[in-house]
């Protein structure tokens, strides 16, 4: 967990196990490793990334979010994975949000990503590891055999292979993006 964080310090890309898949991660704020992740993918800057937190106050600092009882609705357990659509700060980088004028945040319930996001003490980029258009990565060999020794650190774990991957909804609207 240390390497993986320490990569993540020195604008590393690791990849690591989430709820669902494996995912492609990085310290969001770093824009040179934003743009690795975003090659490695082949993912246009415009459709933005998703941002993962150990908790509500890690994802605070990328949200205009100010009614407690939709910040409630963040810190909620559903029953499947859940990224939230949200306003997002003024200040947040346009590589993080793309195109929208939104960001889309989860509360990890990974113990693995949970304890990375706490040692790496912010919120990290998660987005699924394979590159566009191919399955996402569910094991390390998987994503070992997608992008070699091109990663900076993978961090094993297990994912469920029957998880679907997390809902999308718009905290504000409460429209279903992606079921």
């Amino acid at each position: 967990m240390r390497e993986a964080a320490r990569a993540l310090h020195a604008g590393g890309v690791i990849a690591y196990p989430t709820e669902t898949v494996y995912g492609l991660g990085c310290d969001p704020l770093d824009p040179h490793a934003v743009e690795r992740i975003l090659e490695l993918k082949q993912r246009p800057v415009e459709k933005g990334l998703i941002l993962i937190g150990a908790n509500l106050q890690q994802l605070l600092p990328f949200i205009e979010v100010h009614d407690q009882s939709l910040l409630n609705r963040l810190t909620q357990t559903t029953i499947r994975p859940t990224t939230w659509i949200c306003p997002l700060r003024s200040n947040v980088p346009q590589w993080l949000h793309g195109k929208h004028h939104t960001i889309a945040v989860r509360i990890t319930t990974s113990p693995i990503a949970q304890q990375l996001c706490q040692q790496f003490g912010s919120a990290i980029v998660s987005t699924s590891a394979n590159p566009a258009g191919l399955k996402p990565a569910r094991s390390m060999l998987a994503v070992r055999r997608y992008f070699g020794d091109q990663l900076d650190y993978v961090l094993n774990g297990p994912s469920d292979a029957k998880a679907r991957p997390s809902w999308i909804v718009d905290l504000i609207s409460d429209n279903v993006i992606r079921k």
